[in-house]
């Protein structure tokens, strides 16, 4: 098993390539684990900002062969060609998987650095590939450590606790053009987890009113649920005449909010209005931003003023990403290479035990015969004696002084005590190169692990005839 990542972000490419790469991410994971023999497992990450395959591979063999398959699949729905979308991700193998994933899910590769909405996408991607049936063992593993490490970053360095999000530099930027807080009303354009977060965030700052649109028809329940107003697409038209902010985070396919719309909507209007785009695939046309009394804010513009990536809290961040990814690939590792050490101590320590009950039930075999040779014999010799007799009445019988026998048989039987010590003296032979191949393979080092592994091949399953003792003669 080797786990590859595939990765795309804000960091390397436009947020429109972006945008392209996450097309319809919902069955992206699914057909590669059909399309790919080689890819056991898949989960997608997809925000605003990144796009991440994270696959589970058979071997290092396959690993050009899975790169291959997944950039297929990606063209097929993003529109560029597979060597386009092959040039335009980074692939990564061993221990720097689990470091990425850690960083990404404490927020260090954010946008924002050391926002914690991305703690909720990660453990989201892995409860999809679950649904989806592409999640496997190692790749659960992953996950899980990584939202490990995110926690201990937030308790650890406070990181996130001032509320560093997208959605909170995006509301910076436009907050000095909005009336105050508590006078501001607002429609929220979208009903996912990240219009959750929005509405959070702007009820953080104390917005005095905030109403809420989805064009899936999902608005009154999202509204109802968090005590604000749902609004319908009759009454969408009306509500934007009369609103200064719009924040959009629906992801829909396609604008959600045209410049026709919103101009008819604020035709003779002369409010400020301010508008969040923080949809990867543009909930709203860019064209609104040349509307007169329209200020546009989207995810190009946050990205410019997000603030800087060198403090003490995100340096602290990464020191424990780093300990806890070399902690999680050490651990790996033990895992996949302690089969061949288990199996060679069962060698051992199983033929020590079927040593043993073959030698006890030899024992009991030897001891049995003998038993029945003895018996074979008096009963033959009592057979004579009766015959004699019939044949020769009131003759006695002064050939011997009693009935034959067998050689006397002196039994062995297993001495427990002694059987005891010799496991543990086995035991003791084993535990010295079975404690140096463990700490090898968390070490990574594959040559003390080849020679500790070759000691344990060495040592023989041990001679048990030593533990079984004569008991007195059997007359």
């Amino acid at each position: 098993m080797v786990l590859l990542s595939l990765i795309a972000s804000h960091h390397d490419l436009d947020l429109s390539v972006l945008e392209r790469l996450s097309a319809d991410t919902h069955a992206v994971g699914r057909e590669i684990v059909a399309g790919c023999p080689a890819v056991s497992g898949a989960v997608v990450l997809a925000t605003c900002n990144r796009f991440e395959l994270y696959l589970d591979v058979d071997d290092a063999e396959a690993l050009d062969h899975a790169r291959s398959g997944a950039a297929h699949v990606v063209a097929a729905r993003s529109g560029y060609a597979p060597e386009r979308v092959a040039d335009q991700v980074h692939a990564a193998t061993g221990a720097e998987v689990a470091e990425h994933l850690f960083s990404v899910a404490s927020g260090l590769e954010s946008m924002v650095v050391g926002e914690r909405e991305i703690a909720g996408q990660v453990r989201r991607a892995l409860t999809a590939a679950r649904r989806d049936g592409t999640t496997t063992s190692a790749l659960e593993a992953l996950f899980q450590a990584a939202s490990r490490a995110s926690r201990a970053v937030g308790a650890t360095t406070g990181l996130g606790a001032a509320g560093r999000s997208v959605v909170s530099v995006a509301l910076d930027l436009v907050e000095d053009g909005l009336p105050a807080w508590p006078d501001v009303r607002c429609v929220l354009i979208g009903t996912g987890s990240y219009a959750g977060a929005s509405l959070a965030a702007l009820k953080a700052r104390g917005c005095g009113e905030v109403r809420v649109y989805s064009a899936s028809g999902r608005a009154r329940a999202f509204a109802t649920a968090r005590g604000v107003r749902a609004v319908t697409s009759e009454d969408l038209h009306a509500e934007l005449a009369d609103v200064d902010l719009v924040v959009a985070c629906s992801g829909a396919a396609g604008a959600v909010l045209e410049v026709e719309a919103l101009a008819a909507a604020r035709a003779g209007v002369e409010r400020p209005l301010a508008v969040v785009d923080l949809a990867l695939r543009h909930d709203v046309d860019p064209g609104v931003g040349e509307l007169p009394g329209v200020r546009l804010v989207g995810l190009t513009t946050v990205a410019e003023y997000a603030p800087g990536e060198h403090s003490a809290p995100v340096e602290a961040a990464r020191a424990i990403v780093e300990r806890t990814a070399a902690e999680f690939d050490a651990e790996r590792r033990v895992r996949e290479w302690n089969p061949a050490v288990v199996a060679e101590r069962r060698r051992v320590l199983g033929g020590l035990d079927q040593a043993l009950v073959d030698g006890a039930e030899q024992a009991e075999a030897m001891a049995a015969a003998w038993a029945l040779a003895r018996a074979a014999v008096r009963l033959d010799a009592r057979s004579r004696a009766a015959a004699a007799a019939a044949s020769a009445p009131g003759e006695s019988d002064a050939s011997g002084d009693g009935e034959p026998d067998v050689a006397p048989f002196v039994a062995v039987a297993l001495d427990e005590r002694a059987a005891r010590s010799l496991r543990r003296r086995t035991r003791a032979a084993l535990h010295g190169p079975t404690v140096r191949a463990r700490e090898a393979a968390r070490a990574g080092d594959e040559v003390a692990y080849r020679a500790a592994l070759a000691e344990l091949a060495a040592i023989p399953v041990p001679d048990v005839s030593g533990v079984f003792r004569p008991q007195a003669a059997s007359a």
